[in-house]
């Protein structure tokens, strides 16, 4: 079943604010690389500038109920994926923003990444998912990058 416009009109409007939310205030921040937006998927990126790494970019996309959000973390590991996912399910069961948690994405790379409900959307809570994972990035990435290399 798709999870994709039961509700049109809840969809839309979650898109439109979205889109202008992003290409607005978002955009306008100076650590915001870029805002991009493929209508034909749909989905939203913002790519923003990092302290631990170059950039991380924030997917964004609306489904029929929820917005779902996420962050490319890191690949999948060669070596150390024990100590990494403890360390991880260490982060998940203590970070309660924007309800993100580390997930294993497609090949097994690692992902930053969460869901709200459509109702709940508005521009507060989309800067909270922003300022979320871009904090989630900067406070876990170089510690799970060290346990990677330490492991390798």
């Amino acid at each position: 079943m798709s999870d994709r416009c039961a509700d049109p009109a809840l969809a839309a409007d979650a898109a439109a604010l979205l889109h202008s939310h992003l290409f607005g205030p978002v955009l306008a921040e100076s650590w915001v690389q870029a805002v991009e937006h493929d209508a034909s998927i749909p989905r939203w990126y913002v790519r923003f500038t990092c302290d631990v790494r170059d950039a991380a970019t924030i997917y964004f996309e609306v489904h029929q109920r929820t917005l779902r959000y996420e962050v490319f973390f890191l690949p999948d590991p060669p070596s150390g994926h024990v100590d990494l996912y403890r360390y991880l399910l260490r982060r998940n069961h203590s970070m309660h923003a924007a309800g993100i948690r580390f997930s294993l994405g497609p090949g097994d790379d690692l992902y930053l990444s969460g869901r709200m409900p459509l109702e709940h959307l508005d521009e507060v809570a989309l800067d909270g998912i922003i300022g979320a994972l871009y904090e989630a990035v900067e406070t876990w990435f170089a510690q799970a990058v060290e346990i990677v290399r330490r492991d390798a």
